[in-house]
């Protein structure tokens, strides 16, 4: 029943109140990365969500858009801007993502939403991770982020399927906001993404 039901009207709410708890800082953020981004604020991609379910998904943007001579995009550590770089560290980056969750794209607590094209190369467990709405933050976000493997960050996605209940989302959000409060699990120099996923046998 709490995943059927009540986790909806529970992330509906929460999100609501917080958004506009937080909508001060959203408006300071926008404001300085529309200057840093040359009028760029947001970032939109397209994410698969429930049942495979493509929607927008809406992110403050970290990078500005810079090329080089040949017109290509210059290294994620060059346009990563000074503004951009605290965003993503303190996880502010993801307060617009609160409109998914109120939209009824996304849940608070569930499987991070991942690039479409992913889709083809998940094996039948790692498409489970597609049978709840994705989240802001989930199981494997509190378990190593992106300091774990692939493979281990869809098994901890597909267990959190199977064991979702309000008292496991209410741990994960209690580790989460101790992890950005400790600014701990993101991998990388200058906090940049970890690496693509090109299929199971591939990262092995």
């Amino acid at each position: 029943m709490y995943k059927l039901f009540f986790k909806r009207v529970i992330d509906f709410s929460i999100a609501t109140i917080v958004f506009i708890i937080a909508s001060p800082v959203f408006l300071i953020i926008v404001l300085l990365l529309f200057v840093v981004n040359k009028g760029k604020p947001f970032f939109f991609q397209n994410r698969p969500g429930k049942g495979e379910q493509i929607f927008k998904v809406i992110k403050f943007k970290t990078m500005t858009d810079e090329k080089d001579s040949d017109g290509k995009l210059l290294p994620d550590f060059k346009r990563m801007t000074r503004v951009g770089r605290f965003v993503r560290k303190t996880s502010l980056d993801e307060i617009p993502q609160l409109l998914n969750v109120i939209k009824g794209d996304m849940s608070l607590i569930g499987p991070r939403p991942l690039l479409v094209n992913y889709l083809p190369l998940y094996n039948a467990m790692q498409k489970r991770r597609h049978e709840i709405r994705p989240g802001i933050t989930g199981w494997a976000q509190v378990n190593g982020r992106n300091a774990i493997s692939w493979e281990k960050k869809f098994e901890l996605d597909v267990w959190y399927v199977d064991h979702c209940s309000f008292l496991l989302d209410m741990e994960i959000v209690g580790l989460t906001l101790l992890k950005v409060f400790k600014s701990e699990g993101v991998n990388a120099e200058e906090n940049l993404p970890m690496r693509p996923f090109t299929g199971t046998n591939a990262a092995n």
